[in-house]
């Protein structure tokens, strides 16, 4: 076993977080779930969607018998709400393909609509307890640091990556889930991106950044995300004017939402096309059905 190994997981035994779909109870529906939302997500906004969706849909058949646009109703504020539509898809899929219980297999998974390599291990290991490298952000970046010696992973995932997470993963199927779950717990509340807290570490002794005296990050600039007057921004707002409403929205009302017709409009016709707005005459837009 790596040195990584016990301290990792007995640190993780006394101070994982108590999460909804982490308990024994939670259903292999309950972890896809929570998957998908904590994309791009904090687990604080996660938990309160994640509640009320799982009360609404409590199996892949409650959600795919529901239109899609109520998916994006519920989706609330978590943002990149095409996230919601993959998952109506999947739940639809699961409902068609596997008698609609959430697959255990890691290509069956793989093959349902907006799941990708990491959803599919993830799920296959969080929900079922099987081995597979499952490489989040939090995951990548401890085992940047502590056995790659980097600040952080590069901007995307690399063979190198892959093949250094794989040696390292447990050859029990049951401990390789857990130290899965461990080490991208490990880097959410201690070996964070911008204030690790080293002293707080299990593995502080072994991680080969630690004892290189934290060198800075030479890699690819990586920069933030704006937010102000972005497209984002603006469907953002588009979205939230369409949720809250039963009926279509106007023309009128969406130009009182976001001011400039350009920007507006341009906004408008990409969320028609990503199937989040469907256009109804005349001129206004609802949720699709």
């Amino acid at each position: 076993m790596s040195e990584l190994h016990e301290p990792v997981l007995a640190w993780y035994d006394a101070h994982a977080r108590e999460l909804p779909w982490r308990g024994p109870s939670a259903s292999p529906w309950s972890v896809m779930v929570s998957e998908l939302m904590l994309q791009q997500t904090p687990v604080a906004r996660v938990l309160p969607v994640h509640e009320a969706w799982l009360e609404r849909w409590p199996t892949p058949a409650a959600l795919a018998a529901e239109p899609s646009g109520e998916a994006v109703r519920m989706w609330g504020r978590l943002g990149y709400p095409r996230r919601a539509l993959r998952l109506h898809a999947a739940a639809t899929a699961i409902v068609a393909r596997h008698d609609g219980e959430v697959p255990e297999e890691y290509d069956d998974l793989l093959a349902l609509p907006g799941v990708g390599d990491y959803t599919a291990a993830a799920i296959a290991s969080f929900a079922h307890g099987r081995r597979h490298v499952v490489l989040d952000t939090n995951v990548r970046r401890v085992l940047a640091r502590a056995v790659g010696g980097a600040e952080l992973p590069p901007p995307a995932v690399t063979r190198a990556e892959r093949d250094r997470a794989t040696v390292l993963l447990p050859e029990d199927p049951a401990t390789a889930a857990t130290w899965a779950v461990a080490t991208m717990e490990l880097g959410a509340l201690v070996c964070t991106a911008r204030a690790p807290r080293c002293v707080d570490c299990p593995i502080a002794t072994s991680c080969a950044w630690h004892r290189a005296g934290h060198p800075p990050y030479d890699g690819p600039p990586r920069r933030g995300q704006a937010w102000a007057g972005t497209d984002r921004q603006c469907r953002g707002r588009i979205m939230a004017l369409v949720r809250e409403d039963h009926a279509p929205v106007t023309a009128r009302r969406l130009e009182a939402a976001w001011g400039v017709a350009e920007q507006r409009e341009r906004c408008l016709a990409g969320l028609v096309a990503d199937g989040l707005l469907v256009r109804v005459e005349p001129a206004s837009y609802a949720l699709p059905d």
